[in-house]
């Protein structure tokens, strides 16, 4: 079933934005989050530079440092509600010491946070692994390798 999905993508000032805007075409954001969503939901996805993730990371997380998804989930029912901030740098440095492309990178965090946005965690190994499990699944579907393999 294909929900319904409001999808605002923004892109904060970065350098190198061109990289990442042909990594993020909206149409693939918009397939990648539908392809991890239960239910309908009104989703921001915003693509930031290291200064403004590590802000975020530090004011809601307690954590001084960027890092690659941030998910604020503010309602879980009956509609999806939440933010995802992708820190364009972290993601562009993972890919490479990871032997992905970027855009590979970026589907799988989208997909993590959508699903961290619907109530989904890794806290407990038991969780991570059904978490990864999930992930996995829903990448393969969109033609992606297992990103915890490799």
């Amino acid at each position: 079933m294909l929900h319904a999905l409001t999808l605002s993508l923004q892109f904060g000032k970065l350098n190198g934005a061109e990289i990442h805007r042909a990594a993020l075409p909206r149409h693939k954001v918009t397939r990648w989050l539908r392809s991890a969503l239960a239910s309908d939901a009104e989703i921001t996805v915003r693509i930031v530079d290291a200064a403004e993730g590590q802000e975020l990371n530090r004011e809601y997380r307690d954590k001084d440092y960027a890092t690659n998804v941030l998910t604020f989930d503010y309602t879980q029912e009956p509609v999806v509600t939440a933010d995802l901030v992708l820190c364009a740098p972290v993601v562009a440095k993972e890919a490479q010491e990871q032997g992905k492309t970027l855009q590979a990178h970026y589907a799988h965090l989208i997909v993590h946070g959508a699903l961290h946005a619907q109530g989904w965690d890794h806290e407990l190994d038991e969780d991570a692994q059904v978490m990864e499990l999930r992930e996995s699944e829903i990448l393969a579907r969109l033609g992606f390798d297992n990103p915890y393999t490799g």
